[in-house]
């Protein structure tokens, strides 16, 4: 009953947590307010709470990783590949090495393997972290596609690394050739398992579909059980898990575009999805606060151990090592950028000119969150002989230092650096945009006057048909654009589209007020309320989404 009881003050926690955060008179991240929210909550409390680190990795890395590459753009991610896989491969063996001397150096007590981890740990980004923090001034749509390709990628690569080191922590053995070998065995293992486990369940919920008919709680249920049943089975054939789900949520996009789910499914499918990721992210933050006493007590010990009495020094630590990133990751991504650039220039495309200011946005925008912290805490409590895992509480205190500073960094700092900020545009999108659309419309029509025309067959009154048909096939007419207007007249047709979305949701806003009235004065029965206040929720739902 404590476990449960546990559970659900953590839910509660989460939920006042947000309000908390909106209520105040300033922009704070929700991350920084959940941390604090914990702290507030542990200093009543007897003990911290015992987290092993085995069931918090299962618990709360699978659906994170799996949602990660299913909600990624794909066409963002192969277009800009390269950039990526500089960043989300290159970048975290280069910070690996390089933080982890620096920790190694700083803090003696803290062996090289175990810096190296938390070098491997604090590596990966975190686009809700990234989106929590630049509320205030969205960040250019290309390089937000290309942060959260790399976070995606990166997560996989960076968990994979802190394994290893944790391995050599744990056994005293490394060989760089056998760790070669090996990251390729889990990796090619894992991915194989992810897609083979999301292929296997969507294709059998398909079979079942066509012969008894869909059942959206049952299909987001599966949805649910993916990301955990390919990192468990990744795990039983001794495979990477990390990129099992990773591959599974992949493959979970292209699956979907079968588009053999019904619409009902999807919509709901997403919003509870949406919800379990706020809920996880919510509950790694609060824990991270709640133990934080006890991290301080700790990695306090460690400090002294190293020679310094005052544990002031673990603020000169976190200092450090935030600095020792922004560093690293402004130096790889300078180079990067001038490697793409070189690149497009070689294929005689203008790419423009490299800013200081881009790159210092994509590195200050690499802002660490809960993959970081989820990673952290599953480091061991002891080693096989019993003893305390070493500079465990520091290290963990010291990924919660990296994940704070970055945040209070990239709040402070990107405003006033992506203001203006000009990047490589992509001027086929709203081209492409516009071609789909009319593609769309088109084949709308056709099935409209061919559902129509069937219809009518066996009917007398084929006037109704008629005049119903070129009503809905009206309003599709007036969605194609005309490929040969002018730029002034494109801007003008959005206005109208906006104008008519924010008259539409006016309307629609107004249905609904009415419809409760309606109930509360028990003029319709509260089933009927209920119905029509969905099909009314779904309308609005569309046009906010667009």
């Amino acid at each position: 009953m404590e476990e449960i009881g546990i559970a659900l003050f953590l839910l509660l926690a989460v939920v006042v947590s947000g309000w908390v955060q909106r209520s105040l008179p300033w922009s704070v991240p929700l991350p920084i307010v959940q941390i604090a929210f914990g702290a507030l909550i542990a200093i009543p409390s007897p003990a911290p709470l015992q987290l092993h680190p085995d069931i918090f990795f299962l618990l709360f890395l699978p659906p994170l990783l799996f949602l990660d590459g299913w909600r990624i753009p794909k066409h963002g991610l192969f277009r800009d590949r390269d950039t990526i896989l500089e960043l989300a491969v290159g970048l975290v063996v280069f910070t690996v090495v390089g933080l982890g001397f620096l920790i190694n150096w700083m803090i003696p007590a803290m062996p090289l393997p175990v810096a190296f981890a938390l070098a491997a740990i604090v590596s990966p980004t975190d686009p809700i972290a990234l989106s929590a923090v630049s509320a205030r001034a969205p960040i250019p749509k290309r390089l937000r596609l290309i942060l959260e390709g790399e976070s995606l990628l990166n997560d996989a690569s960076g968990l994979v690394c802190m394994r290893f080191a944790v391995a050599a922590t744990v056994t005293g053995v490394f060989s760089p050739l056998d760790a070669l070998g090996t990251f390729s065995r889990l990796a090619l293992g894992g991915i194989t398992l992810g897609v083979l486990v999301t292929w296997v369940a969507t294709r059998t919920l398909e079979w079942i579909a066509r012969r008894l008919g869909e059942d959206s709680s049952t299909q987001i249920l599966v949805s649910l059980l993916i990301p955990y049943g390919a990192y468990l089975l990744a795990e039983h054939m001794h495979c990477s898990g990390i990129l099992a789900a990773v591959a599974a949520g992949i493959t979970m996009t292209y699956a979907e575009l079968r588009g053999l789910a019904m619409a009902t499914t999807r919509v709901r499918r997403t919003g509870v999805w949406e919800t379990i990721q706020f809920t996880i992210n919510g509950i790694v933050f609060i824990l991270l606060g709640e133990q934080l006493p006890q991290l301080i007590e700790g990695a306090a010990r460690t400090v002294q151990e190293a020679g310094h009495e005052d544990p002031l020094w673990l603020i000169g630590y976190v200092i450090a090592i935030h600095v020792a990133l922004a560093a690293l990751r402004f130096i790889w991504v300078w180079v990067s950028l001038r490697l793409t650039m070189f690149r497009a220039e070689a294929k005689d495309v203008s790419v423009g000119r490299l800013g200081w200011r881009l790159v210092a946005v994509t590195s200050l925008a690499g802002v660490r969150g809960a993959i970081t912290l989820a990673g952290v805490l599953t480091l061991p409590l002891a080693l096989p002989d019993g003893t305390d895992f070493p500079a465990r509480d520091l290290a963990i205190f010291l990924a919660a230092g990296a994940i704070l500073t970055s945040m209070i960094a990239a709040t402070i700092g990107l405003p006033p650096l992506l203001r203006g900020l000009q990047i490589p545009s992509e001027p086929a999108q709203d081209t492409q945009e516009d071609l789909a659309r009319n593609a769309a419309a088109q084949a709308a029509i056709k099935a409209i006057e061919r559902t129509q025309h069937e219809l009518s067959k066996n009917h007398a009154n084929t006037d109704v048909y008629a005049q119903t048909g070129a009503k809905i096939m009206e309003l599709y007419r007036a969605r194609i654009t005309n490929p040969l207007r002018s730029e002034e007249d494109v801007l003008q047709m959005r206005l109208a589209n906006e104008i008519e979305r924010q008259l539409r949701l006016a309307g629609l806003r107004a249905e609904r007020d009415e419809l409760y009235r309606l109930g509360r004065t028990r003029t319709l029965s509260d089933d009927l309320v209920r119905k029509l206040v969905r099909e009314v929720d779904l309308a609005e739902a569309q046009l906010i989404s667009n």
